[in-house]
């Protein structure tokens, strides 16, 4: 990262677009491919399945429509050129598919190709695909087939990784898969769960965030911050928050992150959106590389942050909020042993809310089936 390495790497987005050698290209594969062999060529191999079985449905029932379509134009020889003609459209039909998925893979290997050297010219590391990221954020304890791809990795000064991430919920017809972007940084400290849901990126209908928080842990904060971000921290840790989110991070924020939905939850700090983060577009990098840039450095007076109900009665104070300057009061009886790290139980989650929406949905559902069976919509 462009200023975040023990180096001062300097970003370096060349390789995401200049031309490169289709060897060089086929040799990154093959090895991608005997260290990774059960995420690289899954899809090829399904994808192939599925083009045989509609060639071999295309070839039986063509045929099949074709030799009767002849036969009543009582033409001679309509069985053997209702098959001719129908094995001729699935030769064409398969032909192409491969053809199409033969260019697909080409074009994703080319693509992981670049984001390795990406990575490598920005001091980071590339991996291609891991399933289920033991991550603690809102988007990753979500639905099924859960699964991080093209993951650029930082290690220094602190660990930031940047992928594409998704999952799949539903069944059948109702079946959808939802696709979002992070960047994941490790902090110092496990700190309270605090949530900045972007206002800039929400719709009509509220904010895009996949879960809800119960509306009496939204905090206001001064300026034209609560024009930008909605803000949600568990119940009395408003202090706290405060604390961690000083005027100068809040500006930092507000300059470089408006259009990012934040959750710091453990010792994680997320940004999400619903684009690709990891992409060969070197506008969206130099982007993405300034916003951990302009918040990293801020992040290390984080790690000094205590929770104070993990010592209670040894007189440490509650931390001040920047611009309070209230003296703390400590207690002459109480040892000065400062707060283990961690959080305390209610600040560790917060409250999600309760959706009346998806109650409302289950009922109507509920009573249509029961409407239906008891023939009322007949």
């Amino acid at each position: 990262m462009s200023g975040t390495t023990q180096q001062s790497v300097p970003f370096d987005a060349r390789p995401l677009t200049e031309p490169v050698d289709r060897a060089d290209v086929k040799r990154f594969s093959d090895e991608l491919s005997r260290r990774f062999p059960s995420g690289t060529g899954a899809g090829a191999v399904v994808a192939v399945i599925v083009i045989v079985f509609v060639g071999v449905m295309i070839l039986g029932f063509g045929g099949l429509i074709l030799s009767i379509l002849l036969m009543v134009a009582d033409a001679d020889g309509a069985s053997g050129a209702g098959f001719w003609v129908s094995l001729g459209i699935a030769a064409l039909v398969i032909g192409a598919a491969v053809w199409g998925v033969r260019a697909f893979q080409g074009q994703r290997r080319e693509r992981q190709y670049r984001l390795d050297r990406f990575a490598r010219a920005n001091g980071m590391s590339y991996l291609p695909s891991l399933g289920g990221p033991a991550l603690p954020g809102m988007i990753f304890g979500l639905g099924r087939a859960r699964r991080s791809n093209d993951l650029v990795r930082g290690e220094a000064p602190r660990f930031a990784e940047f992928a594409n991430y998704q999952y799949t919920t539903g069944s059948g017809k109702n079946q959808t898969t939802h696709r979002w972007g992070y960047v994941a940084i490790r902090l110092d400290a496990p700190l309270p769960h605090i949530v900045l849901d972007a206002v800039g990126n929400n719709t009509i209908f509220g904010s895009n965030l996949p879960v809800g928080f119960d509306k009496d842990q939204r905090l206001s904060l001064e300026g034209d911050f609560d024009r930008h971000f909605a803000l949600y921290c568990p119940q009395g840790y408003e202090a706290d928050a405060l604390y961690l989110f000083t005027p100068d991070i809040m500006a930092r924020f507000l300059d470089h992150a408006g259009q990012l939905d934040v959750e710091i939850v453990d010792d994680w700090l997320f940004l999400y959106t619903r684009r690709e983060v990891s992409t060969l577009d070197p506008a969206t990098w130099a982007w993405l590389f300034s916003v951990v840039a302009a918040l990293i450095h801020k992040l290390d007076q984080w790690g000094r942050w205590r929770d104070e109900r993990l010592a209670a009665g040894t007189g440490v104070p509650r931390p001040i909020a920047s611009g309070h300057h209230e003296a703390p009061a400590f207690s002459a009886a109480a040892p000065l042993t400062p707060p283990p790290r961690g959080v305390a139980e209610p600040g560790r989650r917060l409250k999600r809310r309760f959706s009346w929406f998806g109650i409302v949905i289950i009922a109507f559902v509920i009573l249509q089936f029961v409407l239906q069976v008891m023939g009322v919509l007949d």
